[in-house]
């Protein structure tokens, strides 16, 4: 049987300086401690013995677990004093615009740059005036990655969190996800004629997360994939999120039921997926 608390009681508990300091004062950088009743009072700034006292006990049982040395971190507690060293609930980033690499994956021009507000990165062309994408970012992200390996970052957090929803599991709960094959809601410009684009919807069943992108990216750790870049010499991992080369191609074939074609070409060889409704690859072509 799950210990469970009211999500508000389990938030109020949390609503005083003194007790976010003794949450934090718990988490060390390899992870929670045991300290005594008179080591947390000195590290909280408590004024009384009596007063701390009863912080204490409103933070004891959910995200304290009191043994015979003393205090410790539950698993609630744990993940609340992280949040709370990395700003997520608490801080708000904006970041000057930071030039990228990289050629724009819709009209090749070097013209890319990322800038964020809120915690949230866009990243556009400069050139084409087209958005590539937008994510949000967390704040200790933005604090502790300079911009010459900000972009990095970036392409490494996400490619991380689609191959992991992909294979089933939320990066922000654990919880079971599901994967969906639809088109793209992006706004198309009416003078052009570009064609209905395929998307890969997550989302998680635990905690609500939802996460959007290419069909192309949910099949770049694809063995076929990257077995085929290696016997080109290449290494499909340096490829960032925002552009995997040129040389990959996505095409509905049908959309009832779904059939997306991902297909790349290198050295005049090429190599095609074709994916179903739940994002998963049902066939490979080499030719």
């Amino acid at each position: 049987m799950a210990d469970t608390a009211l999500p508000s009681e389990a938030f109020q508990s949390l609503g005083n300086e003194i007790r976010t300091r003794v949450l934090t004062a718990l988490l060390e950088a390899d992870g929670p401690v045991t300290l005594s009743f008179s080591e947390l009072s000195e590290a909280s700034g408590a004024d009384t013995t009596a007063g701390f006292a009863y912080h204490l006990r409103q933070l004891t049982d959910h995200y304290l677990r009191e043994t015979e040395a003393g205090y410790t971190l539950t698993d609630a507690g744990i993940r609340i004093a992280r949040a709370i060293e990395s700003g997520m609930y608490t801080e708000s980033v904006d970041r000057d615009p930071i030039e990228i690499e990289d050629p724009c994956p819709f009209c090749a021009d070097h013209a890319l740059v990322a800038t964020a507000s809120d915690n949230t990165v866009t990243m556009h062309c400069q050139s084409c005036e087209r958005k590539v994408l937008r994510l949000p970012f967390p704040p200790s992200g933005h604090r502790t990655h300079p911009d010459e390996v900000f972009p990095d970052a970036l392409d490494r957090l996400y490619r991380h969190r689609v191959s992991l929803m992909s294979a089933g599991s939320c990066p922000e709960c654990g919880g079971k996800t599901n994967a969906r094959v639809g088109y793209a809601d992006v706004d198309v410009d009416p003078e052009t004629t570009e064609p209905d684009r395929a998307q890969l919807h997550l989302d998680c069943a635990g905690c609500g997360y939802t996460l959007d992108c290419p069909v192309t990216l949910a099949v770049l750790d694809h063995p076929a994939v990257v077995s085929f870049y290696h016997t080109h010499g290449e290494d499909v991992r340096d490829r960032p999120i925002w552009n995997v080369g040129q040389e990959w191609r996505e095409t509905v074939l049908s959309d009832d039921p779904w059939c997306v074609s991902v297909s790349a070409e290198i050295d005049e060889e090429e190599l095609e997926l074709l994916v179903g409704r739940d994002g998963t690859v049902v066939s490979v072509f080499e030719r």
